[in-house]
């Protein structure tokens, strides 16, 4: 039996976002002040959510996705 709990997929009661989603709208928002409000370059972001949290490129385009509103939430973690 295992008993190890993934917590990184499990949405926060706060305000139901994930680990990995925190870190791509945390990134998103560093990166907008730093550039002056312009557009984020999507690589640029990948970048720096990657040295945060073990997210891969597919997962990063989902989760990218589905918060510009592209995909419906699919409800699977």
């Amino acid at each position: 039996m295992n008993d190890h709990i993934n917590y990184e997929n499990i949405p926060d009661a706060r305000d139901g976002l994930t680990r990995k989603e925190r870190a791509i709208l945390y990134c998103l928002q560093q990166a907008q002040k730093e550039l002056k409000g312009r557009n984020v370059p999507t690589i640029m972001l990948y970048g720096r959510v990657v040295e945060l949290v073990d997210i891969s490129e597919a997962e990063f385009q989902e989760i990218l996705s589905r918060f510009t509103g592209l995909t419906k939430f699919s409800g699977e973690y």
